[in-house]
């Protein structure tokens, strides 16, 4: 069983949401749209879901063309970032109001709302009303009654975006093991880099109407195909700076130098664009080859355990993510380190044209 669209597209008032998309979702799969606020990620969710038709292309569930029928008729559950539940109803008939609907028998709705009741581990709470609830159990809620429908396709659009900190990391955990448990197609759209490392399974980028890329998850996290998936795919977004690879060495701006050894000796001699990711810049000179890059402190963000750097290298803005508290001087001339290990390179018209050397290293844990 799988999704399939097939140059699909969508528009509104002659405004592109959604350019000529093809896409194949199989079946027990957990699908991550990545991007930006009006990248096009909850208009692509509605065109899968039915609730939009798109204006070309065609939707295939199952080898099946399902592009004109109705979201009520497919095997469908979508879920957003807001509380959907009926505050005056208990949690069990909450979860049970898509089976009566459907008209499902009582004993049968009996079993599915407790068994899916425990999968969410809201087996304590199938008495209580939705207002009793914390903000976390309240989403579980909206997810159990998505899911008793026994839906080939769940679609969550931002879930956790109105939740506080401890209660999006503690539903971030629960999803897989969910997803797991379901079987079905999940597509979970997100604006958060993080979330997308987090839950794993394949991610699509997408910028301005258009999916960049689509793949495993630390694949496209680690082998960006072009400058604007390395952006999106990067929080803070990725730091660039021009440079010329001459022969076996890489010159970055006005006159940083950098053996080309491994992927970067093997391109043409040429302009192209160095990418790095914030994280990979560091106040202190470690041991090995790292480069000293002199900029100017714009300003400085403290969030606790670690520090964001405002940085200003001639006319490129990066910005920095260090460990630890550093107060620093608006102004002031900073130095930061950079292993020439994480440099991507991309070309002029923005494709990927060397990896970092980091990248092509087998995936251990984390990306």
């Amino acid at each position: 069983m799988a999704l399939e669209l097939q140059s699909v597209s969508r528009s509104v008032e002659g405004r592109v949401h959604i350019h000529p998309t093809s896409l194949t979702l199989e079946k027990g799969t957990m699908n991550v749209l990545l991007g930006p606020t009006l990248s096009g990620k909850t208009s692509l969710m509605r065109v899968m879901a039915g609730l939009d038709v798109p204006n070309t292309g065609r939707i295939l569930w199952d080898g099946r063309d399902v592009t004109g029928v109705r979201v009520q008729d497919r095997g469908v559950a979508m879920v957003y970032q807001q509380f959907i539940n009926y505050p005056g109803l208990s949690v069990f008939d909450n979860i049970a109001s898509p089976l009566r609907i459907l008209g499902v028998a009582k004993a049968e709705i009996d079993r599915r709302v407790r068994e899916t009741a425990e999968m969410m581990r809201l087996t304590p709470m199938l008495d209580r009303k939705p207002l009793e609830l914390s903000g976390g159990q309240q989403q579980r809620c909206a997810l159990a009654r998505a899911l008793v429908k026994g839906a080939g396709l769940v679609l969550l659009d931002e879930p956790l975006a109105n939740l506080d900190y401890k209660l999006r990391e503690e539903l971030r955990v629960e999803i897989p093991r969910i997803f797991e448990a379901s079987g079905a197609i999940f597509v979970y759209a997100t604006t958060e880099p993080e979330e997308a490392l987090l839950l794993g399974g394949n991610t699509a980028t997408l910028w301005e109407g258009r999916v960049t890329q689509f793949g495993p998850t630390p694949v496209v996290y680690r082998q960006p195909a072009d400058a604007t998936t390395a952006r999106v795919f990067s929080d803070p977004p990725m730091n660039f700076l021009t440079c010329v690879k001459q022969g076996h060495r890489l010159t970055l701006g006005e006159g940083t130098h950098v053996p080309a050894d491994g992927a970067l000796g093997r391109i043409p001699d040429g302009r192209y664009m160095a990418g790095f990711r914030a994280n990979h810049l560091t106040l202190n000179k470690h041991s090995g080859t790292v480069i000293e890059l002199r900029c100017t402190l714009g300003v400085s963000e403290i969030t606790g355990s670690e520090t964001f750097l405002h940085l200003h290298h001639g006319d490129q803005k990066w910005v920095g993510l260090v460990h630890g508290v550093h107060e620093l001087q608006s102004g002031a001339a900073v130095s930061v380190w950079l292993d020439p290990a994480h440099i991507y390179l991309f070309d002029e018209a923005g494709r990927l044209a060397a990896p970092a050397a980091y990248a092509v290293e087998p995936i251990k844990g984390a990306a």
